[in-house]
């Protein structure tokens, strides 16, 4: 093979999974920008996995297989990043005798989607039939997300009977996942020249209240079906002011709210009414969380697969899509969700490896998994 050029991605899924993770991140596709590899994706499928039917929306990639076997799994992974901070391309580096793989996305999330590759690609004869599916827009507000959408266009193939979210778990099974709510809270005043600023109403002094709330404001941890989810509540950006001799008459803060999947999209809402009375607020995105899923029987199967005690998600993946379409469904996938947008994301290389022979030992039938090369 010639060497990997990203600006003209040939995509090997016979290399390793950790190969494949170096090349699919070294194609950068930053939200709006994942034509080129879902380019690549479709044309490494159609030439090295001809049992698979293969469905594209956009530049969301969906594969699947038709043996008729009695219960389906979808498999997803997004393909887009976070925008890039001199963090590719990749390099390879050991910390404390641990080998990574460094860039962006290696961790959010395509060392997931690469393992999810490989797979789709070699799996001919699984033991239920599969939907993969690789979408883009994940990172930015649910209305671009490129499974919102597949689901409005074709519907029919969400249908599954349990689903897997490659977003980054360690390689170990997280249920669910929080809820996700972004407000605007607005303040208004009177506009003065600030020499005689008595005259004005100042917006900006006015934002004092709302961010005593949220400074003094007590994350509920709740649990869900065995999990216990912990909520947060925060500013995420200000924004106010006309001039510097100007008494500014609005301000804005800018609130993320993450609340446990217990609790509905309006009931979150009602809570941010109660917490911010006599203020403007103005909901901006709204996206439902999803429970555990882990009582279906597929899950309990995958559950002894893979192994280990089963964790909460707390930040929002598309779980929750798949949730509210009567599908139970799981996160798992390599990288460490603390490095998640990092500058300095980055992977290990046993983890890819790991996530690999979880998935493969389960889909095959086994009951262990078995290192993955």
């Amino acid at each position: 093979m010639p060497a990997f050029d990203p600006a003209h991605p040939v995509l090997d899924l016979s290399e390793s999974s950790v190969v494949l993770t170096q090349q699919i991140c070294d194609v950068e596709s930053v939200s709006g920008n994942e034509t080129l590899l879902a380019d690549a994706i479709v044309a490494a499928l159609e030439q090295q996995a001809p049992h698979l039917e293969i469905v594209r929306d956009g530049d969301t990639v969906v594969a699947r297989t038709n043996l008729g076997r009695a219960q389906r799994v979808a498999i997803a992974g997004h393909i887009d990043t976070v925008p890039l901070n001199d963090n590719l391309p990749t390099r390879y580096e050991t910390i404390d005798g641990v080998e990574y793989l460094w860039g962006r996305g290696t961790v959010d999330m395509k060392a997931g989607t690469a393992v999810q590759l490989k797979l789709a690609a070699e799996l001919v004869n699984p033991e239920v039939d599969i939907t993969w599916m690789w979408y883009d827009h994940e990172e930015v507000s649910n209305d671009l997300n490129g499974l919102t959408r597949l689901a409005a266009n074709r519907p029919e193939l969400f249908a599954a009977d349990f689903a897997i979210l490659g977003e980054p778990s360690n390689s170990q099974i997280e249920g669910g996942c929080n809820g996700n709510l972004r407000a605007e809270i607005r303040a208004y005043g009177l506009r003065a020249h600030s020499a005689r600023g008595w005259v004005g109403d100042n917006a900006i002094h006015k934002a004092a209240t709302i961010l005593d709330t949220l400074a003094h404001y007590q994350a509920r941890e709740v649990e869900v079906d065995g999990l216990v989810y912990r909520e947060g509540l925060n500013a995420v950006g200000i924004t106010g002011g006309v001039a510097g001799n100007v008494i500014p008459d609005e301000v804005m803060v800018h609130v993320n709210y993450r609340f446990a999947p217990s609790r509905s999209g309006e009931e979150a809402v009602a809570h941010i009414h109660e917490l911010f009375p006599g203020f403007d607020i103005r909901i901006v995105d709204l996206a439902e969380g999803a429970r555990p899923g882990l009582d279906a029987p597929l899950a309990q199967r995958f559950l002894a697969a893979v192994g280990g005690e089963p964790k909460p998600k707390y930040g929002w993946t598309d779980v929750a899509r798949f949730s509210a379409m009567g599908v139970p469904a799981v996160n798992y996938g390599p990288g460490d969700p603390l490095k998640a947008h990092a500058d300095d994301e980055r992977v290990s290389l046993q983890q890819i490896r790991d996530c690999e022979a979880g998935l493969r030992a389960w889909l095959s039938g086994g009951d262990s998994p078995a290192a993955a090369g």
